[in-house]
């Protein structure tokens, strides 16, 4: 899709990847950029830097992907859609049910929405836990579905859903397999953070970086600046009726990733050895980003300890404003 005067809605847009699709979005020549959130995960202040463009604007009447009348509202006249919103993976474990009412219902939900006001293109978010734990490596595109948890189950279940809206009502779209994501605006409280936060707690805590096992498990960790990217490439490419890997291909152990941590903060301790948790369903994940950078001339630059130096940056000045707003507000001793 010619991206040029075009109205793209964004929804889950002020997320971690949404909202920096959305700081890429404004570099285009488009028209108008509707970012539809319901503001449970994301927050104005991931949008700070996009809103800044007069392009860019909040759906003023709220809702989520479960209102289908407010979702269909915020469709109107716009030319292509991207789809962020979901719960997460602990999530998904923990509640299931609601798993299915937001994944799946609620995706299916946003494909009804796409044909109901013609939308000429979709690009949603799916996730390399279709694949669950590697069969080979790298994982291309080809790969078994071997998920064995229901955020990967609603996730399948979506990318079905699109092929078949795809041939019944000639939706025009393309599905994006994330592999393990990081980088500024990642949540670093609350259950559902991710092992490089909990890391990175633990430093700052003047404790070592706890791994469960003995390191060894490897994924492709893929900063969310290319992830963004990837959605403008999907978004102007020709491709469709196709999901597609976002990674950089290369393979990183849980231990080395534990070491770059320490080196990059400086931190004195030596990593510490738990034992593995049962609960672990993917020991190894590593994606093929060939197919991504043929059809969609997709490919990740941005290296693992420049990432993850953007992310203790950005982590870092977000706790210290923080911590300032909370003493001007009276909230701390």
């Amino acid at each position: 899709m010619d991206l040029r005067g075009k109205k793209l809605v964004l929804v889950g847009g002020a997320g971690l990847i949404g909202s920096h699709t959305a700081d890429h979005l404004i570099k285009e020549d488009v028209k108008e950029i509707i970012i539809y959130d319901n503001f449970v995960r994301g927050t104005e202040e991931n949008l700070c830097h996009a809103l800044k463009d007069l392009r860019v604007k909040i759906y003023d009447i709220g809702g989520d992907i479960l209102q289908t009348d407010i979702l269909q509202s915020a469709f109107e006249g716009a030319d292509g859609v991207f789809h962020f919103a979901a719960l997460w993976l602990l999530q998904c474990h923990e509640f299931p049910r609601s798993a299915f009412d937001v994944n799946v219902r609620g995706t299916f939900n946003v494909m009804e929405a796409c044909v109901a006001k013609g939308v000429k293109r979709l690009v949603s978010s799916s996730s390399a836990s279709v694949y669950g734990d590697a069969v080979r490596e790298p994982m291309d595109e080809d790969h078994p579905y071997n998920n064995k948890n229901f955020y990967g189950a609603t996730k399948i279940a979506g990318e079905a859903m699109m092929r078949a809206f795809h041939y019944r009502y000639n939706l025009d779209y393309v599905g994006l397999r994330y592999m393990n994501v990081y980088g500024p605006r990642q949540d670093y409280h609350g259950a559902y953070i991710a092992v490089i936060m909990k890391m990175l707690d633990a430093i700052d805590r003047g404790e070592s970086p706890t791994i469960l096992g003995d390191g060894s498990e490897a994924f492709d960790f893929v900063a969310v600046e290319d992830c963004g990217l990837a959605n403008i490439c999907a978004m102007k490419a020709d491709a469709t009726d196709q999901n597609y890997n976002v990674g950089t291909g290369e393979r990183t152990s849980l231990k080395e990733l534990a070491e770059i941590l320490i080196e990059l903060t400086g931190c004195d301790k030596p990593i510490n050895y738990a034992p593995c948790s049962q609960a672990t369903l993917v020991r190894n994940r590593i994606g093929d980003p060939k197919k991504a950078s043929d059809e969609i001339e997709f490919t990740a630059t941005i290296g693992l300890r420049e990432g993850l130096g953007r992310l203790i940056e950005w982590r870092d000045n977000h706790k210290s404003e923080v911590a300032r707003r909370r003493r001007d507000a009276g909230l701390e001793e």
